[in-house]
């Protein structure tokens, strides 16, 4: 019997990983290994659950690369304003975030997060709570962490229309 390859090692080890995750048991991922990237097929209800796949897959020990073709597929019919109303729900629900300094916008299955918010933390766990809602297939992060300075002539232009306002009508 031949001995078994580095590949077949890793394969098994992703495998298992995946097959043992309660989170993703259900789904039948696969798992192949060729030359130690990690190639992933299947389908799940949300991004969270891909992106966990992939954590699972990166953590095993010589896995140097993933390869996903894990799709998001959610059942039966999902609009554009049930996207947006689950994500919402989903940010509101993680006391991570502050829904007043980070709020989204849907299109398709993308997700845009915007706002002000310093903290990477709560930016994370955004992030994390917009990939749990039903038909999101991808989140950008556009969240500012800070104003950004004024320039020069935007600090002039203010402060001549603010000098403009504050000036007194001239009387006849």
């Amino acid at each position: 019997m031949p001995a078994r390859s580095k590949d077949d090692r890793l394969k098994e080890e992703v495998q298992a990983k995946l097959e043992r995750d309660p989170q993703l048991s259900s789904y039948g991922l696969k798992a192949d290994v060729v030359e130690g990237e990690a190639q992933l097929s299947g389908v799940v209800d949300v991004l969270a659950e891909k992106e966990r796949a992939e954590r699972l897959a990166r953590s095993v020990p010589g896995i140097r690369n993933v390869a996903s073709a894990i799709a998001v597929s959610t059942d039966g019919d999902i609009n554009e304003d049930d996207v947006r109303r689950e994500v919402a729900e989903e940010l509101a629900a993680d006391p991570r975030v502050n829904t007043r300094r980070i709020w989204a916008r849907a299109s398709g299955g993308t997700v845009i997060l915007h706002g002000r918010e310093e903290d990477e933390k709560a930016r994370a766990a955004a992030r994390e709570a917009a990939a749990r809602a039903r038909g999101v297939t991808r989140v950008l992060d556009q969240v500012r962490t800070r104003e950004p300075e004024a320039t020069l002539e935007e600090i002039f232009h203010s402060q001549v229309r603010h000098d403009r306002e504050t000036e007194e009508p001239e009387r006849s």
